[in-house]
């Protein structure tokens, strides 16, 4: 395996309610789970102190409750709960609801990033200064 990369598998229609991701990732500054809710599912009402959270829907439909505001998010929708904020997610539909849950607290570090032109650069630069390569030939 290549250092400093870690792949993992998940398949919704196989997977458990909760299945950490992040720990089979190895991830240790957020957190990362596949969450599964099977019609009439909810989960319970909770908070976190510090972390914010982002949910992603992947498949069906995700009833996101927020101080008891529903809001409704279907595949390729995306939320973010703060933190000291109350919230139950829930999956009033009929199919399958799977979901990504991103967790994090702390100030992100943005910019952080160094681009190289090549794969024999040593030296590299800031991603804006660097320019996009050319597209992979398809077809």
């Amino acid at each position: 395996m290549t250092t400093g990369l870690s792949v993992t598998h998940f398949d919704p229609d196989e997977a458990g309610r909760f299945e950490r991701l992040g720990h089979e990732l190895g991830t240790g500054s957020f957190g990362l789970n596949l969450m599964v809710l099977r019609p009439g599912q909810r989960g319970r009402v909770h908070l976190h102190h510090q972390q914010e959270e982002v949910y992603i829907v992947l498949r069906g439909e995700l009833s996101l409750l927020v101080e008891g505001e529903t809001t409704v998010l279907g595949p390729n929708d995306a939320a973010r709960v703060g933190p000291e904020v109350r919230r139950q997610l829930a999956n009033a539909g009929a199919e399958l609801c799977a979901f990504l849950a991103m967790g994090a607290s702390g100030e992100h570090v943005s910019r952080d990033a160094q681009a190289f032109a090549d794969w024999d650069d040593t030296v590299g630069g800031q991603p804006r200064e660097i320019p996009l390569p050319e597209d992979i030939p398809h077809g």
